[in-house]
């Protein structure tokens, strides 16, 4: 992923007990929380990162690892 320069919306609410929920719609399942809202932000960057290479490693493999 290194070089690439990717960019998502991220969607960010804050829950009734304060913490701040960071969704990225595009990428489905890929979501984090954090106290603050750059927690959140930093910590959805890691996670887009994550989800981004499941989804080549998918790719790769046909869907076959993790699913039985």
């Amino acid at each position: 992923m290194e070089g690439k320069s990717l960019n998502y919306t991220v969607l960010i609410e804050q829950d009734e007990d304060g913490i701040y929920i960071a969704k990225v719609p595009d990428i489905p399942g890929c979501y984090t929380q954090g106290k603050t809202v750059e927690q959140a932000m930093e910590r959805v960057r890691e996670a887009i990162q994550v989800c981004l290479e499941a989804e080549e490693l998918e790719d790769v493999t046909g869907g076959a690892i993790g699913r039985f």
